[in-house]
Parts: C-alpha cells; sequence; structure tokens
C-alpha cells in the first residue's frame, strides 16, 4: 500500500464498510448514555471497544484522507439526523487534527496511529459540547426523546470542567483502545510494516 497514492474505490469501499461497523459499535456502547452520569464515561469506554477496529482500518487503508473521511462520516450522518452543527464543526476539527498526526507518522507509524486514533476518538465530546454552546437547541432535541428530568440531569452534569475531564478520558480511552488493538491485530500491522 503506497499512502503516496490517493484513494481508489476499493479504499472507499473499505471506508464505507468500517464507518457501518464503527456506526453500530458506537450505538450499542452509547446504550449507556441512558444514565445521564455514565454519558460522561462514553468517550473513554467507546474508545476501548473501538480501538480495535480503527487500528484495523489503519492498517488496510494507509493513504491521506483516509481516516478523515471514515471520521466525518459518523458526525455528517448525526448532523442529517438533527444533531446542531456544533458536533459537525467540532468533528471536521478533531479529524482534521487527527489526519495530520496520522502523516506525521507516514501513516506507518504505531505511536503516531495512537495518537492519531487517541484525538479522533474525541469526536464523539461534540455531542456534550453542544449543551454547552447551543444548549436550548440541544434540550429542544433531548427533551422529547429522552424526557425533562434525564435533560435536567444531563444539563447539570455537563459543565466545562466536567468536559475537561470527559476530553482526558477519550483520549486515554483512545489509548488504551489502540493498545489492546495492536495486541489483537500483530500480524495485521506486521504484514501492513507498522512499526
Amino acid at each position: 500500500m503506497n499512502n503516496g497514492k490517493s484513494l481508489k474505490v476499493k479504499d472507499l469501499v473499505v471506508i464505507g464498510i468500517f464507518t457501518v461497523i464503527y456506526f453500530a459499535v458506537m450505538f450499542g456502547v452509547g446504550m449507556i448514555g441512558m444514565i445521564p452520569i455514565l454519558f460522561l464515561v462514553y468517550p473513554a469506554v467507546l474508545g476501548v471497544v473501538t480501538g480495535t477496529i480503527i487500528m484495523l482500518f489503519m492498517a488496510k487503508v494507509q493513504k491521506p484522507f483516509a481516516l478523515f473521511i471514515l471520521g466525518i462520516l459518523t458526525p455528517l450522518i448525526m448532523f442529517a439526523m438533527g444533531h446542531t452543527y456544533v458536533l459537525l464543526v467540532h468533528g471536521i476539527i478533531v479529524m482534521a487534527i487527527a489526519e495530520l498526526i496520522r502523516r506525521a507518522g507516514n501513516y506507518k507509524s504505531f505511536k503516531h496511529n495512537m495518537f492519531s486514533f487517541a484525538v479522533f476518538n474525541t469526536w464523539v465530546c461534540g455531542s456534550l459540547m453542544q449543551l454547552l454552546l447551543v444548549k436550548d437547541r440541544y434540550l429542544e432535541m433531548t427533551v422529547p426523546m429522552m424526557g425533562e428530568e434525564y435533560a435536567k440531569s444531563l444539563e447539570r452534569l455537563v459543565t466545562y470542567p466536567n468536559m475537561g475531564l470527559v476530553y482526558l478520558g477519550a483520549i486515554l480511552g483512545g489509548i488504551i483502545g489502540a493498545c489492546i488493538g495492536r495486541v489483537f491485530l500483530k500480524k495485521h500491522f506486521a504484514k501492513a510494516g507498522i512499526v
């Protein structure tokens, strides 16, 4: 896999498949958010659980913008489903940083891929940032689905200091998930030349 080449149709198909898998797992893990306080640890848990999936993807597609495209599709789908622009803009910024970190390691450095995934994993924090940046719109979206009591509990929990911990948890969860992925995918990494 020459990372100097642009993405081909085959790569886009792989991106599509991994996006579906990632979205399904993300949705399943997201069920813990039914309890407001667990929503704060959701990004950390998501990183641990999806680390193997994304690390396998990185081993398979070592080309520019592959991770960016995969990473932006989920916030884009959620935006289309009614989430605010905050989630989408946040996702674009996070994925651009993750892509730059991966590129710095020439797509083959485990260390760079690990930190790239750790940053990638913070995209989901944008979901909670909506409550801080566009509170009325977020509550308007949440109350009909989850109820007023849930929305009020979430509103009390989501503060700027708590969000600092949520981001930290997302990064640590991403690092742990990448390391778990490395253990499970040792053969794939060796084959792809990731060191």
